[in-house]
């Protein structure tokens, strides 16, 4: 199954979630040392590894980061060929004056946002329920 492409009814079915936890963004040269199940996501870059961590691991690890960040998953299946839905919820977020950090995995999209204002992206997220 590809997952969805109409842009209307992905909006309609986003049913967003936030995931318990507080999450970081961190840098690494190696995985070495870390063990892959610790690791939400990662991102292999030419700079650097991009990992994207719960914040007790990165602490425990002495990692560096800037920003604390909640993480809400777009429980809809979407397409990777989907068109529009990034734009759609990163305009209403924007919008409201919150930065979002967004993956896009096989079955969702994941949109990480800084923890002080999570509740009110959820509220926005919800309101295309409607």
């Amino acid at each position: 199954m590809s997952g969805e492409k109409d842009l209307q009814k992905l909006l309609k079915s986003m049913k967003p979630e936030l995931n318990t936890g507080d999450y970081v963004f961190c840098k690494v040269e190696k995985l070495e040392n870390i063990a892959i199940s610790t690791i939400e996501m990662f991102f292999k870059e030419k700079e650097a590894i991009t990992l994207i961590l719960k914040k007790e691991i990165a602490d425990a690890l002495q990692l560096d980061y800037s920003v604390v960040m909640a993480w809400i998953t777009l429980t809809v299946h979407s397409s990777l060929e989907a068109v529009g839905l990034t734009a759609a919820f990163s305009k209403a977020l924007s919008e409201n004056n919150i930065s979002c950090n967004v993956v896009a995995g096989y079955y969702h999209d994941h949109i990480f946002v800084n923890k002080k204002d999570s509740k009110k992206a959820i509220k926005i997220l919800n309101s295309f329920l409607n």
